[in-house]
């Protein structure tokens, strides 16, 4: 399937490009986030949004299609949330149609939403969305579940990273029953959070997290609530402020750290052809979008790294809005918590049977397995 749309922006007051990808529509509807930072591409745009549209299929979704938003500019400049803003109103005709934006890397759902009610939206629906009053109770439903705190921390901050955390307990129990995994984790932002957290709750050792600067290690584990304390209280690690024990490597080096399960959970191609053969790990599960890249996945198959993919297992925050939206669960905390889990346990789980059973690389099969099939027009 081809993509529906790819629209090339300008911003006028600084030098930021960006993209807007429409994979595709269903019922009209479309959603996918904006990522923001200074190595997107129009590609990466294109890549992501396939990916959404994949996402959606695995999610289960019959209401929505994928796609996505790139910004070439860095989030940390003070003037990116009015480069955002106008980003934004240059997309507003797209978003009043059913195009539906949230928040990515370098972006937050929360910021995009204050800019939306400046322009009288609540959140992007069609037409018919609007006019169906479940729907509309729906949505305050969903408002009403962001609220709701998971590990001391909002729902939204979680749900993404809780699933993948499933989907590699999953996969690695099919790879190793009865053991528990030593985890790295690239990234430290909140889908990373989620899914150290919950693995933690699961019984599995964290043994070493990466943010852009450093990477953090002990062989012993991690304490991943005292470490997101400590990231959150500053941007930039405190190195003497960490505990005894924990070692510091450059963080490129978690890619190649001695481990079971490796997850990047930050930046597209974290895993590439020049780094794919140092991996240690036996498994790789993708809580980033394209986190392994076409010439990686070629590396990790010749080796038997198994995989699971990104679309698979990091649609957890997708899957939310999208299930309470159009009322496939009830919009409680443990429902949404175990409906998130059943579902990435499932397809993580399908990608691990083709794998062990019949030797299917799990990029491979997980694109025949949950291929997008519908494409229909915008409603206007």
């Amino acid at each position: 399937m081809k993509p529906y749309l790819c629209i090339e922006w300008n911003d006028t007051e600084s030098e930021a490009m960006g993209w807007l990808v429409i994979h595709n529509f269903v019922n009209g509807y479309t959603g996918g986030g904006i990522r923001m930072h200074p190595a997107v591409t129009r590609e990466e745009v294109l890549r992501l949004a396939e990916c959404m549209a994949y996402k959606y299929k695995a999610g289960e979704s019959r209401f929505c299609g994928g796609c996505k938003g790139g910004i070439a500019y860095d989030s940390r400049r003070p003037d990116a949330g009015e480069v955002l803003r106008r980003y934004i109103i240059a997309m507003m005709p797209y978003i009043r149609t059913g195009v539906s934006l949230g928040g990515d890397y370098g972006t937050r759902y929360g910021d995009i939403l204050k800019i939306f009610s400046e322009f009288g939206l609540d959140m992007p629906m069609t037409k018919s969305m609007r006019a169906d009053p479940k729907i509309m109770e729906n949505m305050e439903a969903y408002n009403r579940l962001l609220d709701e705190t998971v590990y001391g921390r909002p729902l939204n901050d979680v749900i993404a990273g809780y699933g993948v955390a499933c989907s590699a307990d999953e996969a690695f129990a099919a790879l190793a029953p009865g053991r528990k995994a030593d985890v790295v984790i690239q990234g430290m932002g909140r889908v990373a959070f989620g899914c150290a957290s919950r693995l933690a709750e699961l019984g599995h050792r964290i043994v070493g997290m990466a943010d852009s600067q450093v990477f953090v290690h002990s062989a012993q584990g991690l304490d991943v609530e005292a470490l997101y304390r400590m990231k959150r209280e500053c941007r930039v690690l405190d190195r003497d402020g960490l505990p005894e024990g924990w070692e510091t490597y450059p963080t490129e080096a978690c890619v190649a750290a001695e481990c079971d399960v490796l997850i990047p959970a930050a930046l597209a191609n974290t895993v590439n052809g020049d780094n794919a053969a140092s991996v240690k790990a036996g498994l790789v599960v993708e809580a980033a979008n394209i986190a392994v890249s076409p010439e990686a996945d070629e590396i990790l198959k010749k080796r038997g790294v198994r995989l699971i993919c990104d679309f698979t297992a990091n649609l957890s925050e997708a899957w939310l809005y999208d299930a309470v939206f159009f009322g496939a669960v009830t919009p409680e905390l443990s429902s949404v918590l175990a409906g998130a889990e059943a579902l990435c346990r499932r397809n993580a789980a399908k990608q691990m049977r083709c794998a062990l059973e019949d030797g299917i690389y799990a990029r491979e099969s997980a694109r025949e397995l949950f291929e997008p099939d519908v494409q229909d027009l915008p409603e206007i």
